[in-house]
């Protein structure tokens, strides 16, 4: 038992502990910091473009449970990507996964130095990230099941203050408050229409917004990652999934419901936390600080919790052969330390990019991420669909867990995946993040022919 605990993962991930990471990834600087630059961008309509995003995510959410229930292993949609659609698709796939997560983790980074401006506007942000970088790098070193509680409570912090949000702004708009603004807004649901309509910026304003609102659903997938480690994979994967993707939907849609009711959208600005910015406009001075509070915790649990993605990615790349040895490497608490070590090396960056560009560095980040995580998600649906095709009836009715709406539900997600690409190419303010995930994309390939070809080919999990 000890010799073999020394080379695999520990399951010490309960359902309680994989839901609530879930929920901890993907609720976090998307929503609390992001959703002012998507509000911006699209004004009301900006519900509709998380509605819709929102769909594709179920979808896609149900492509990997189908495979995470057959085969749970720990490289997950690295894995399924080499399994069924070849060693190059799947060695890009792994590898852009663990940099979007490294770049998210820059974006809540700057999100953490955002935050702790409102109480130390005096004191430079760089400062912050550094001591953030260190405190996240010591926790992600510690057992599986230490994560996994510190994120339980952390993400039941921020899914209280939400629900406690969605009240209180429901409470205000039955009440018609005044806000505290040169305007005089009161709080009113027609507050959704009446400031340019529904649709303020066009459709092309909400087209725009789909690269901040992909980023905000970003880290639904870790789900995936977490099937090496879950005490009960086949029985516990499946919970997660049907309720993390529905409760992260209904948490953004009612959220940003209540907040452009209750403030007009036209002036919830970007810099801090719309959250903070509303209730520091009805005049709720401690609840700021409150949602302050709420908001660094939702940054820290994010951060927390892509390090681990990223580690976990890794350790099953390293094990399949696509990633240098070391990453397979574990510490005696079952944990991939060198992933650990690497990612808190390259977050010293993001205390860099702090110092030297300072003004809408998160934008610039999210929409990096946009491109690396979407080319993931098509990955993970295409994969499926390859898994499917090579199965007989029989087999496919004898799946334990299968994605509705088979065929025509995955073709739709697969083409707004695409579809996503061609947003980030015609807008200039996401053009940038274009070329620089083609640009990654093509120095993997390079690195791939250079070395990955030569490693041979792992063999297969079985199911």
């Amino acid at each position: 038992m000890n010799a073999q605990s020394s080379h695999q993962l520990k399951r010490g991930l309960s359902t309680r502990h994989i839901r609530f990471m879930a929920l901890g990834s993907a609720i976090g600087t998307g929503l609390f910091y992001g959703s002012a630059s998507a509000i911006k961008l699209a004004g009301p309509s900006v519900l509709l473009a998380y509605l819709i995003g929102g769909a594709a995510i179920y979808m896609m959410m149900r492509a990997l449970g189908e495979m995470a229930v057959h085969n749970p292993v720990s490289g997950s949609f690295g894995h399924y990507a080499s399994q069924y659609l070849g060693r190059y698709l799947g060695f890009l796939t792994g590898w852009s996964y663990a940099f979007s997560m490294l770049v998210v983790c820059l974006a809540d980074v700057t999100a953490f130095g955002v935050y702790m401006g409102l109480w130390f506007p005096d004191t430079p942000a760089w400062i912050w990230v550094l001591g953030i970088v260190f405190f996240i790098g010591a926790l992600n070193l510690c057992s599986v099941k230490v994560f996994g509680e510190m994120e339980f409570w952390l993400s039941l912090l921020k899914v209280t203050a939400i629900i406690a949000m969605i009240v209180a702004g429901a409470a205000v708009l039955l009440m018609g408050i005044q806000l505290n603004n040169d305007a005089g807004t009161v709080a009113s649901v027609s507050n959704l229409w009446s400031h340019g309509g529904f649709f303020p910026n066009g459709i092309g304003g909400m087209i725009a917004s789909f690269t901040v609102v992909m980023f905000a659903f970003g880290g639904v997938e870790m789900i995936g990652i977490t099937a090496g480690e879950a005490r009960d994979p086949k029985r516990v994967l499946p919970k997660a999934i049907n309720s993390v993707p529905l409760r992260i939907l209904l948490f953004y849609i009612l959220t940003l419901f209540v907040l452009m009711a209750i403030y007009p959208w036209t002036s919830i600005g970007s810099h801090g936390s719309p959250f903070v910015q509303i209730f520091s406009g009805l005049g709720i001075s401690s609840a700021a600080t409150v949602l302050n509070i709420v908001v660094i915790s939702a940054a820290v649990s994010a951060i927390n919790s892509d390090i681990f993605s990223a580690g976990r990615m890794m350790y099953g790349m390293a094990q399949n052969g696509q990633a240098p040895a070391g990453f397979a490497a574990l510490s005696r608490f079952g944990v991939p330390w060198m992933t650990v070590a690497v990612m808190g090396v390259a977050l010293l960056l993001g205390v860099v990019l702090n110092y030297l560009v300072p003004e809408d560095l998160f934008l610039v980040l999210a929409a990096v991420v946009t491109f690396s995580i979407v080319w993931v998600w098509l990955m993970i649906l295409l994969s499926q669909v390859a898994m499917r095709r090579g199965m007989s009836k029989e087999e496919a009715a004898a799946l334990d867990y299968r994605v509705p709406l088979w065929p025509v539900g995955p073709a739709c997600a697969i083409a707004f995946m695409v579809f996503i690409f061609g947003v980030l190419g015609w807008f200039p303010a996401s053009r940038t993040a274009l070329y620089v995930g083609v640009g990654w994309l093509v120095l993997l390939s390079l690195g791939y022919w250079l070395w990955g070809v030569r490693v041979p080919r792992p063999v297969s999990a079985s199911a």
